[in-house]
């Protein structure tokens, strides 16, 4: 069955949408980072998917952030500026499920092994978000690298999954890319694929689903309640592969 993850995007403490990864195309949906996270829990999350915006942008994270989400005691994984061991180890400690990585995975495979041997292959996620036919990292904004050699990368790094985005589709709810989710399967076939950017339909889960993709991350569709989680997860259990 696919999983089906809640997006809680932050950015200066408030969480948010963002158009096509534009930090100048920003939506609000509150300001309580750890309310949004347990209100995805109430309807049936078993798993968050958080990023700190602000730390993917400037590759400083808020390890504060992390110790709220923690506090929870709601599975999370978090993204947005971990780039080293360091910053791998505490978001861990501070309650993390999980760390996605996406510049490192991009730009640094050095880097990038080093984090995994500090916490552990089945905690790293591998990012890989794509404009224009490149694997983007630091927030979205560099020329990045050929997706196919980013995921080789990943794939001998030992990481089991990647967090497959088509950055021009994301915020947009007008569909999933489903050919980048096969670039990447034919380029990683070992690794689980999460398939995020453009869901807007309870259509979309099931073509998402039927594809194979382990998860699925929604955000704006269920902010602006287009569907609810439950309608989404129950057309992910339903649906075959």
């Amino acid at each position: 069955m696919t999983q089906v993850i809640p997006a809680v995007d932050v950015l200066d403490g408030r969480v948010v949408r963002l158009l096509r990864g534009g930090y100048d195309a920003v939506t609000e949906y509150g300001d309580d980072p750890v309310a949004s996270l347990q209100r995805w829990a109430d309807a049936g999350a078993d798993l968050i998917h958080v990023v700190d915006l602000s730390g993917a942008r400037s590759g400083a994270p808020d390890p504060e952030l992390w110790r709220r989400l923690g506090a929870a005691q709601v599975p999370f994984q978090i993204g947005g500026g971990i780039r080293s061991a360091d910053a791998g180890r505490a978001a861990v400690a501070a309650g993390a499920q999980r760390v996605v990585i996406g510049s490192t995975a991009v730009s640094d495979p050095a880097s990038m092994a080093r984090l995994v041997d500090a916490v552990g292959t089945e905690r790293v996620v591998a990012a890989i978000d794509v404009r224009d036919g490149r694997a983007r990292g630091s927030g979205w904004h560099d020329e990045g690298r050929a997706v196919e050699t980013v995921v080789s990368d990943v794939a001998r790094a030992g990481i089991p999954r990647a967090l497959v985005t088509g950055i021009d589709r994301d915020g947009a709810e007008d569909g999933p890319d489903l050919g980048l989710l096969d670039v990447v399967r034919a380029a990683g076939p070992s690794l689980a694929l999460i398939a995020a950017g453009g869901v807007g339909s309870l259509v979309d889960i099931e073509r998402v689903a039927a594809a194979g993709a382990e998860a699925v991350i929604v955000g704006r569709a269920l902010y602006e309640g287009t569907f609810s989680l439950e309608e989404a997860i129950d057309v992910a259990r339903e649906t075959r592969v």
